[in-house]
């Protein structure tokens, strides 16, 4: 059994079909070029599950991803230790007492220190959804940072 379908071509494309169109057999020419296409994707399927276990390349995946997200989350830890040791004692009280919710990027007090981060070549080339996630990661990395410079002396001040 054989069903009829309807293709849409351009009309450049319909001119010039139309002026060889005793010469090609269309209805062959399309079945052979979609039989052969669709060969071509299966083909590609069954070598890609074959040759690749799927749980081993999701799983390479994730750790790479939880490397990313980590390096920026351990790179704003640095940061905040770094901060913190050469801050004024009313900063660091301030830094330490802000909660996460509260958007350290946009602080009065801190902004400008965290605007120069901002341009700093580890978040150039981010699209706006990866920067919030990254920046996210620092800021968080960050705070911990001076979290755990200040809980490491304040008891010995």
């Amino acid at each position: 059994m054989t069903q009829r379908i309807t293709l849409s071509i351009p009309d450049m494309l319909h001119e010039k079909m139309e002026k060889w169109r005793q010469s090609f057999n269309l209805s062959k020419m399309f079945q052979e070029a979609l039989a052969e296409a669709i060969h071509k994707k299966e083909e590609f399927q069954k070598r890609f599950q074959q040759e690749s276990d799927i749980p081993e390349i999701i799983e390479r995946l994730r750790a790479e991803k939880l490397q990313s997200e980590g390096n920026y989350s351990e790179n704003g830890r640095a940061e905040g230790l770094q901060w913190a040791r050469s801050a004024h004692y009313e900063d660091l009280i301030y830094a330490a007492s802000l909660d996460v919710s509260h958007d350290i990027a946009q602080d009065q007090r801190l902004g400008t220190y965290f605007t120069e981060l901002m341009d700093d070549s580890l978040f150039r080339g981010k699209s706006p959804g990866e920067l919030e996630k990254y920046t996210n990661l620092f800021f968080d990395g960050w705070r911990r940072g001076v979290a755990e410079f200040w809980d490491e002396i304040k008891e010995k001040l």
